[in-house]
């Protein structure tokens, strides 16, 4: 192990796209503010989406105890991943810490975390305050028969918002704006498919019938799942069934303002586990990415107690 790294920070930059972005600006500004706080730190850029765990594994081989992402859910999503595939005695000693800067932040925004305020986040990460959390697993087979599974620190989709999110994703390249990404995202609906035929089953409950969404959130799920927490070894399920056109839009207004589960087609449930016996045909998202090489047949949905070392703010 190389002793020298483990007071250094480990710093991974995932610059974000789009037109109206300042990647290099932006990255100066957090140098500055490093600086500032005399933290010691080695920072690597990622070139691509598909270099972030290889970067990662890099960081723990070479002995880094703090590994900050500087970017999106999905890199955080890539470095968990990364960090449950070693020893657990290798995984207790390093902490996960975020300075949002990706495309869709909410994660980071959970625990307080803001773009806008980068010297607020560095000396709340300096301060190592580390909490034990959650992670959510989805265990499935692939197309070639073979059994996977996948960490998420926020939420699975299976259906319609699966898909949203993906047009969210893609959509804020252009606009920028959390909200207009989300209405645009919203005004796209009728392209889509609106309902899916679903065997779900949580606990002693099952629901066999068309279903609009469902969000399995270890988090706030995007807003789906408002009351959930990383940190009480439970998922909460919102189960949409397909409301009226009038009821709709009513829905997308309550998703906006925070208050999504108090519609009429949400149906909300507390589980330590369900199972996706069948759902037909829909897109599944695993924080806010479209899973690639989706769910083929039965897949199921887990929560894994107190796994991950993550910084948080006071």
């Amino acid at each position: 192990m190389n002793y020298a790294l483990e007071d250094k920070w480990g710093i991974l930059y995932c610059p974000k796209g789009g037109i109206i972005n300042r990647p290099q600006r932006r990255w100066e500004r957090i140098e500055r503010a490093l600086q500032e706080q005399g933290i010691e730190y080695d920072k690597i850029q990622s070139e691509s989406v598909g270099s972030v765990e290889r970067l990662i594994k890099m960081m723990i081989n070479n002995g880094y105890k703090t590994i900050v992402i500087v970017g999106g859910d999905s890199a955080l999503n890539d470095a968990v991943n990364c960090l449950m595939q070693v020893e657990k005695k290798v995984r207790d000693e390093i902490a996960i810490g975020v300075i949002p800067n990706g495309m869709m932040n909410d994660f980071a925004h959970f625990w307080g975390f803001d773009e806008g305020e980068i010297e607020q986040t560095i000396a709340w990460l300096k301060q190592r305050r580390i909490r034990k959390i959650d992670l959510g697993c989805i265990r499935y087979k692939n197309r070639k028969n073979e059994n996977c599974h996948r960490y998420f620190l926020n939420c699975v989709n299976v259906g319609l918002i699966a898909a949203i999110m993906n047009l969210r994703r893609q959509t804020r390249h252009f606009f920028g704006s959390r909200t207009l990404s989300f209405f645009f995202s919203f005004l796209l609906l009728i392209f889509q498919r609106m309902e899916y035929m679903m065997n779900i089953r949580i606990d002693t409950e099952r629901i066999k019938r068309r279903v609009m969404t469902v969000c399995v959130g270890n988090a706030s799920g995007y807003g789906q799942t408002p009351n959930a927490v990383p940190y009480n070894g439970l998922l909460d399920v919102s189960v949409v069934y397909h409301p009226e056109m009038t009821q709709l839009f009513e829905g997308i207004y309550l998703f906006l303002k925070g208050k999504f589960l108090n519609h009429r087609s949400v149906h909300p449930y507390r589980t330590r586990e369900l199972t996706f016996e069948q759902a037909e045909h829909a897109m599944v998202g695993v924080d806010g990415r479209l899973m690639s090489g989706a769910p083929v047949g039965e897949f199921r949905i887990t929560v894994e107690q107190e796994v991950i070392n993550f910084l948080i703010p006071n």
